[in-house]
């Protein structure tokens, strides 16, 4: 975690990526910095917290009602935003307080900085973009139209933005891997328990109310405990553990073509080849005196003659 520093957006980002927003906001708000993830699996499950979880942040109303509330939209996005300004910083405090015991803080000084760094530029788009549409009805026509046309790029740039960083989570997998899917887990609960308090349904039945506002929160829960489960136990990664005492991880995804060309081979070697006696691990190594022997020349099939000039079929 303490590796070679890279850029902010390793070359990613240029003047062109600025016509589309979107583009713009998966380099800026996905960093060179952030570790991928370490095999498709976590990945997918990753996906699927950005779902649930952007059900809770833009509104039950949107998906529910099928209407798209702008306003409402933003408004949540602003909500969501002062409530992560003070809820990560917590969470990330409470972890280290519980990591004090193998490890100290200052080993994980630059992630935790680059993770506030990021918190700090999202939340500074989202109240600018906020602030563009206030500001909009206070000028006459051309200068509202300009102001609204900036507003509708920022919006769409911090929408893209927020699923990025609904993934990464403001980049804690840089300090550790399981802090996404923790705060991803403790931050749709606090945007979803409030609404239950305060009854706020959005005009739904108390049923449908409880079923559609706890959904999001419970799935991001439960694919939150299957990400760090997996995390656990293939990788050795533990919530409770202090990062400089979990075991190295691969920078990236596994590597999907197996060493030495072996398109059938297993990360530790072909899981056949001992078992039947082959300490080189090709699967179809023969027993001797069987005719179908690997050629030297790279032909898997051989000749229509064997290697000592015989026809094993007899011709």
């Amino acid at each position: 975690m303490t590796g070679a520093r890279r850029s902010w957006t390793d070359g990613s980002l240029s003047g062109r990526s600025f016509l589309k927003p979107h583009k713009a906001a998966w380099a800026v708000f996905h960093p060179a910095w952030i570790p991928r993830a370490l095999d498709p699996t976590v990945e997918r499950l990753k996906r699927g917290r950005v779902i649930a979880g952007a059900v809770a942040a833009i509104g039950v109303y949107t998906f529910v009602e099928g209407g798209f509330a702008f306003e409402e939209m933003l408004e949540n996005t602003a909500i969501a935003s002062a409530v992560l300004f003070f809820l990560t910083p917590v969470t990330v405090g409470v972890m280290l307080f519980v990591w004090r015991r193998t490890g100290t803080v200052g080993q994980l000084k630059r992630p935790l900085l680059d993770s506030l760094k990021l918190l700090l530029l999202f939340i500074g788009c989202v109240m600018t973009t906020v602030g563009i549409f206030r500001c909009s009805e206070m000028f006459g026509l051309v200068p509202r139209m300009l102001l609204t046309l900036v507003g509708l790029w920022m919006a769409f740039f911090v929408m893209a933005g927020a699923v990025r960083l609904s993934g990464n989570f403001f980049g804690s997998a840089a300090v550790h891997r399981c802090l996404p899917p923790l705060l991803a887990t403790v931050t749709t609960w606090l945007m979803a328990v409030p609404d239950l308090i305060t009854g706020d349904l959005h005009g739904l039945s108390l049923t449908m109310g409880i079923v559609f506002i706890l959904g999001a929160p419970v799935t991001v829960t439960g694919l939150a405990l299957l990400e760090m489960r997996r995390l656990k136990r293939r990788y050795g990664i533990r919530l409770a553990a202090h990062p400089a005492t979990l075991p190295p991880t691969p920078a990236g995804a596994p590597p999907q073509t197996p060493p030495q060309g072996n398109p059938y081979g297993h990360p530790q070697g072909y899981p056949y080849g001992h078992a039947q006696g082959n300490p080189n691990g090709q699967p179809y190594a023969p027993h001797p005196g069987q005719p179908y022997q690997p050629y030297p020349q790279g032909n898997p099939y051989g000749s229509y003659r064997a290697h000592n000039g015989q026809n094993p079929y007899g011709g």
